[in-house]
């Protein structure tokens, strides 16, 4: 079918307009109320349950920062248009493409962390192992996509939240409170994800005066300058990059160190989680008899 008078030609033959068109196929195919689970996890919600919702995670959130099913809640149901942002960046990336074609996922089914331990000091696997050690975390509690009905879509948003921790260990920044918000800053510059933005400028209030000052003194320049600038992390496929050089890579995304933070005392996170699959697991006695 010709394409509508209207529209000068010219328009209609710039891929800029392709793309437009495409975004706002979406929206609008999003837009339907979706009654049917459209993947596994997947809960279909319309617009008034899934504002309740976002206003309901936004209240526990703050009320309690360590409820990550809440946090992620959150994500999920402010996303908006920025999916359709961040999955159009992979689409124009061939290593974006094939994240998009094989979906990989991070964690410790899928990852050979005794491998990644083995690697040379200096390189990226190296240093996401020593990070998780160092800080006592485990990629084993990000919590699955529930509210978003577009199944790939779904993905990209799962696929942010699996790497988040990627971004820490490429920053050197601890898991604290200060080091959260100064990722968060940088996400929300980067990424466009409202969470991400109301997590920065409500999560200071957390701070005492000191940190806070420090926060918005020496963190929130850095995260500004590199988030703006830097490559779209949403498109490196991590997994195939573990052996790369860890300076080289910064140097390749446009990625620079923040200030130094303050490290301080390992979470209890991994050990749970370990605990936790060894009581999934069968008694090996049990099993014998």
């Amino acid at each position: 079918m010709a394409a509508p008078r209207l529209i000068p030609r010219s328009i209609r033959r710039s891929n800029n307009f392709y793309l437009k068109s495409r975004h706002v196929l979406s929206i609008v195919s999003q837009a339907r109320q979706v009654t049917k689970p459209a993947y596994e996890g997947h809960i279909p919600l319309n617009w008034a349950e899934n504002a309740f919702m976002a206003v309901g995670s936004a209240v526990m959130s703050l009320l309690d920062p360590r409820r990550g099913d809440m946090i992620a809640a959150l994500g999920e149901t402010t996303a908006g248009n920025s999916l359709y942002h961040l999955r159009e960046q992979m689409l124009e990336s061939p290593e974006g493409r094939k994240i998009l074609r094989e979906r990989p996922r991070v964690n410790t089914d899928t990852v050979d962390m005794e491998k990644l331990s083995a690697l040379p000091e200096g390189t990226f696997g190296r240093a996401y192992t020593n990070w998780l050690e160092r800080c006592g975390v485990t990629p084993d509690t990000r919590e699955p996509v529930h509210y978003i009905d577009d199944p790939e879509l779904a993905y990209v948003i799962q696929r942010y939240r699996e790497c988040h921790d990627f971004y820490h260990a490429l920053c050197n920044l601890p898991v604290n409170v200060e080091s959260e918000l100064a990722l968060k800053w940088f996400e929300f510059v980067h990424f466009g994800l409202p969470m991400a933005g109301l997590g920065a400028v409500f999560g200071p209030l957390r701070l005492n005066a000191e940190k806070r000052e420090r926060l918005f003194r020496e963190y929130i320049p850095w995260a500004l300058r590199c988030g703006s600038t830097a490559k779209p992390l949403i498109t490196v496929y991590w997994e195939e990059r573990w052996e790369q050089n860890i300076v080289d890579m910064k140097q390749e995304l446009g990625i620079w160190d923040p200030p130094p933070a303050v490290w301080s005392k390992a979470l209890k996170e991994s050990q749970k989680a370990k605990e936790k699959r060894q009581a999934r697991m069968p008694d090996s006695a049990s099993i014998k008899s």
